[in-house]
């Protein structure tokens, strides 16, 4: 005995649905569970692994797929493929209670855990523990974000916290050394760029150990190459300048 179903309708489980309204007209995509937010933060990039169809839907639990003309009409193209991808980056996730809560309280220890590996304590040089600085952000009352990535909330997270404690982003230590001709020239130049000059050597060439901001270090290397037409060298001696031990708030 054959069962008969419709051609308009795809049977799915385990999905993740996100939605959107244009023209009118309600369109959803199914896609595989966790894999929204990694494509929405650039983490995936791979639209196979995202979605676990290529059909767009008027309904997804129904199984009801949205009728050619109707996708013409919203979003002016058939190419189901662009139209996924549209609603993936505007349309809305749709979750259970459940799972928001448990997403955004992962998303929170994430958050928590790239500010502790960035930051330090700027007097001591020493670097809060994830659980100091997750405390710190409930104390300042943190509210996480799912549709920003927690990279971009993390630096929200450092300058919230500069208002409240000690904290700062731990320094790069550099090496570069310039050619005589361009050494003072472009040592004024840098100069607004640097934290801290930790030793300066002028003879054949000026070499000088530093320490910078992270944020800073691709215009150091832009301002280095473009200056001395290559014959500059900069080399990074440590990614963080921190001190043994955690950071311990009494």
């Amino acid at each position: 005995m054959s069962i008969f179903t419709p051609t308009n309708q795809i049977r799915l489980t385990n999905v993740a649905v996100v939605r959107m309204k244009k023209g009118g007209k309600r369109y959803e995509i199914a896609c595989y569970k966790n894999k929204v937010m990694s494509w929405r933060s650039g983490a995936e990039k791979d639209i196979d692994e995202v979605l676990q169809t290529h059909s767009v839907f008027m309904n997804v639990s129904k199984g009801q797929v949205a009728k050619k003309e109707d996708l013409i009409k919203s979003f002016g193209t058939e190419d189901q493929t662009e139209i996924c991808k549209q609603i993936l980056s505007k349309g809305e996730l749709q979750v259970s209670e459940k799972e928001r809560s448990t997403q955004l309280e992962q998303m929170f220890r994430d958050i928590a855990t790239i500010v502790a590996d960035k930051c330090v304590n700027p007097e001591t040089k020493r670097p809060y523990t994830v659980n100091l600085i997750e405390r710190a952000m409930k104390d300042i009352h943190y509210s996480v974000k799912a549709t920003k990535s927690t990279k971009q909330q993390a630096l929200e997270v450092i300058k919230q916290l500069k208002e409240t404690m000690q904290i700062e982003r731990a320094h790069m230590r550099l090496r570069f050394v310039l050619p005589a001709k361009d050494g003072k020239r472009l040592k004024e130049k840098l100069k607004p760029l640097i934290k801290h000059i930790e030793s300066e050597d002028f003879d054949q060439e000026l070499e000088i150990v530093c320490l910078i901001d992270p944020g800073c270090f691709r215009e150091i290397d832009e301002l280095i190459r473009c200056e001395t037409r290559g014959k500059g060298t900069l080399e990074v001696l440590s990614l963080k300048d921190v001190e043994e031990g955690d950071e311990k708030l009494e």
